[in-house]
């Protein structure tokens, strides 16, 4: 199996996992950005949420993994060592390093809002803070990934012309959600929806991606 085989099976794999790991997270009640709970039902929820945390978290590692190979596919593939149409790979690249490091510790985040949540409640506003707006944030960077590995396939030819448009559009929709992310401190972002449109986008986008790595 070549190098891009693998890359495509990684961003296959990565959506899969991280829909696994989201829904798990749900189904155990982990209180999650732009939930629009209050402070006091978000506390009760992580101090209650045990080994439903612990579960899904076991397979987060697989998706960073996952993601970086895929990303590692489309560079190879994509930029030759030139300054063309193909550095924007690198961009892309950039985008999704930067995702997996802040996804690191918005992971770790959470471990520590449901310590705080069992030991020291006062401390859970300002972690639930720091967590709501650094996940907001991230989506900065899956914006740099779509632009980047986008514009590069687009000039390669590697990517349908509907897949342009859907990679554009959703780094625009997750864009605009990071930058309203300083108004979800508590959770409650008024256009969380446009986030979340915004990353089913990128999921697709990945698929399809990984679908054309795979027929190389």
């Amino acid at each position: 199996m070549s190098f891009t085989d693998l890359a495509g099976l990684g961003g296959i794999g990565f959506v899969l996992v991280a829909i696994v790991v989201n829904a798990g997270y749900i189904r155990g009640g982990l209180p999650l950005p732009n939930s629009g709970q209050s402070l006091d039902e978000v506390t009760a929820a992580l101090a209650s949420v045990g080994d439903a945390l612990k579960r899904p978290s076991v397979l987060a590692p697989a998706t960073w993994l996952f993601l970086t190979v895929f990303a590692s596919g489309l560079l190879s593939v994509l930029w030759h060592g030139d300054a063309g149409p193909g550095a924007w790979a690198l961009v892309g690249f950039a985008g999704v390093l930067m995702q997996n490091a802040t996804f690191t510790v918005v992971e770790a985040l959470r471990f520590g809002l449901a310590s705080a949540a069992a030991r020291d409640r006062g401390s859970v506003a300002g972690l639930w803070s720091l967590s709501n707006v650094l996940f907001g944030f991230n989506q900065v960077f899956l914006s740099a990934a779509l632009i980047g590995f986008t514009a590069a396939g687009a000039n390669a030819g590697l990517i349908a012309g509907w897949q342009t448009w859907l990679g554009y559009a959703s780094a625009a929709l997750l864009f605009v959600s990071a930058a309203a992310s300083p108004y979800n401190t508590g959770g409650t972002n008024k256009i969380a929806r446009v986030g979340l449109i915004g990353w089913l986008g990128w999921a697709t986008w990945i698929v399809a991606y990984g679908i054309s790595l795979l027929g190389r």
